[in-house]
């Protein structure tokens, strides 16, 4: 997770997917590929073809702001994209974004008893907080029940990504498996390029990459994204098929850390299942102690 071989990787992959007609060049009839070359980049961004080769060979360290823009929108870079090149920029300068300390401690303190209290009193929807490791570090019942596929029977702290990669019940959990398995690497993605020092983090992707092959073809890609918001779709294998909106927040009194709520449109059958499954968590506790 070198941060110059992840500059020069995140360059060229998004170089690759903009083609000249897209950026309003004439393509010619005497190319290799289909993406813009370095010397289009460039132009487009109005730098020297030196400075921008300098770029992608990883060097991002000392470019200013608007040369960064400028790049941004050479590539067509979308707003989480363009925030990962800046997060790149950031820590090849060596500084910390979003307040975190450069290396973290290996285990994460347990949770606030404020933040589980918090958690606690969310009785109809789905809450957990997760870290920059994909790290399930608290839940509420609800969470505890739905999330039973991955939790188990306890022991070691739940991992969303070690689940998604490696654990067959993630595909029948997960009815959208391929689209599940690029937001995780792409959050991922996006953390590493916060903090390409976090050791957690490495260690997670050579895990990964070791042992699951379609980890290491998404993260060779080098997309990324933001979580925020959105809508997904689950089967449980208590309740059946679920269909929750989500919410993402951060939580600022631990960096990296984030509150994901899960709910069910009002009066949907997913509401309803949702209820059932409170019911049934109340006579089936799941044990999340490690």
């Amino acid at each position: 997770m070198d941060n110059r071989a992840e500059v020069r990787e995140f360059l060229m992959s998004r170089r690759a997917k903009v083609t000249p007609d897209a950026a309003g060049l004439t393509a010619g009839s005497n190319r290799r590929v289909a993406g813009l070359r370095r010397t289009e980049v460039a132009m487009l961004a109005g730098v020297s073809v030196e400075y921008y080769a300098k770029l992608e060979r990883g060097a991002i360290a000392g470019a200013s702001a608007s040369v960064l823009e400028a790049v941004s929108r050479a590539l067509q870079l979308d707003d989480t994209e363009r925030a990962h090149l800046l997060d790149l920029a950031r820590a090849a300068d060596g500084i910390p974004s979003s307040g975190r300390p450069r290396r973290r401690a290996a285990k994460a303190a347990a949770p606030r008893p404020s933040l589980l209290w918090a958690m606690s009193a969310i009785t109809d929807a789905v809450a957990f907080v997760r870290d920059q490791h994909q790290d399930m570090l608290a839940t509420n019942a609800l969470a505890r029940a739905f999330y039973s596929p991955l939790i188990g029977d306890g022991g070691r702290t739940p991992n969303l990504a070690r689940f998604q990669f490696l654990d067959p019940a993630s595909r029948e959990f997960y009815p959208e498996w391929d689209r599940m398995a690029e937001m995780c690497v792409a959050i991922m993605r996006s953390e590493a390029g916060r903090d390409p020092h976090d050791k957690g983090l490495q260690d997670l992707v050579g895990e990964l990459s070791t042992r699951s092959d379609t980890f290491r073809r998404l993260w060779g890609a080098h997309d990324v994204r933001t979580h925020g918001a959105g809508t997904k779709h689950f089967h449980h294998p208590v309740v059946g098929d679920v269909t929750l909106a989500f919410e993402e927040l951060a939580i600022t009194a631990e960096p990296g850390q984030v509150l994901l709520i899960y709910t069910a449109e009002p009066g949907s059958p997913s509401a309803e299942r949702l209820r059932l499954l409170a019911s049934w968590s109340a006579d089936h506790p799941v044990d999340v102690s490690s």
